[in-house]
């Protein structure tokens, strides 16, 4: 029973140091890594925190998104206006996906992760291309 307590623990900090990794990858806000802090794993409290970090993730996408545009021949914005949709489809699909209804209140917290978590990773590849 002591070894598998602590084999828990021990993928529990696993977990929370990949978090903290992808998070500085794909340049998640101080203000969430804070908020999250706070949260204390209360799951409306994470919600809260996610849900104001996805925000600013989406308003980095935009800009992103605008930069890359105005840079862009009309045939290629076409293509990137393509391709956007088709991320914003797969995205959405994959994300609520995680939103199992019999997933408990992690369930929703996942499903929320991935929004942002996605939202920021391609923010960050439009990014890239500036």
């Amino acid at each position: 029973m002591f070894l598998n307590n602590k084999s828990l623990v021990f993928g529990m900090v696993l977990g929370c140091l990949a978090q903290i990794s992808f998070a500085d990858e794909v340049e998640l806000s101080q203000q969430f890594s804070s908020c999250m802090d706070r949260s204390g794993g209360v799951t409306v409290e994470m919600l809260d925190c996610i849900g104001a970090e996805t925000q600013r993730q989406d308003i980095r996408l935009n800009q992103a998104y605008r930069d890359v545009m105005a840079s862009l021949t009309p045939e290629r914005k076409k293509q990137l206006q393509e391709a956007q949709r088709a991320w914003i489809r797969y995205r959405d699909a994959n994300c609520d996906f995680y939103a199992d209804p019999d997933g408990g209140t992690m369930a929703a917290v996942s499903s929320n992760d991935c929004f942002m978590s996605t939202t920021a990773s391609r923010a960050k590849e439009l990014e890239n291309f500036k």
